[in-house]
């Protein structure tokens, strides 16, 4: 498989992208940590919700991905309606089914939206909006640019 270097500026162009192609209002945005959370600070910035929390999941050990997703850290939205959840990519789409499973079971009276700037057209699920499709490995800057070396 190979590997695409994805930098800052490229992200930034496609959030506003992504920006332009969602059409709803949201009470909070969710990132799926970590790969999302790059996403969720700036889109929260640009719609002004300070109700910007974060839920982990754990679906793969470096490229490898693992036999199921374990999510936790599961935030209080007693007093959201519309929440986006967000992240990077959507791969096989496990990640986002199982996020999404937990949090209807917690929160069935909640509406969850997602979005991505990366999907694979292969997932078992597609996110609400996205951006490009992914057809490779994608390494992003959070991911690559503090291993540098100087």
């Amino acid at each position: 498989m190979s590997k695409i270097y994805y930098p800052y500026n490229e992200f930034r162009d496609d959030l506003k992208t992504l920006t332009q192609k969602i059409d709803k209002k949201f009470d909070a945005i969710i990132p799926v940590a970590r790969g999302g959370l790059s996403m969720a600070l700036m889109l929260g910035e640009y719609y002004d919700i300070r109700e910007v929390y974060a839920i982990n999941t754990i679906g793969y050990n470096d490229t490898k991905k693992l036999d199921e997703v374990k999510v936790f850290n599961i935030p209080d939205l007693e007093r959201a309606k519309k929440v986006l959840i967000v992240d990077d990519i959507v791969d096989s789409g496990d990640t986002l089914i199982e996020v999404l499973k937990v949090l209807n079971r917690q929160y069935p009276n909640i509406t969850f939206y997602t979005a991505s700037i990366f999907y694979k057209k292969s997932a078992k699920i597609a996110p609400t909006w996205y951006v490009k499709e992914a057809k490779d490995w994608i390494e992003f800057f959070w991911t690559e640019d503090l291993k540098e070396k100087n």
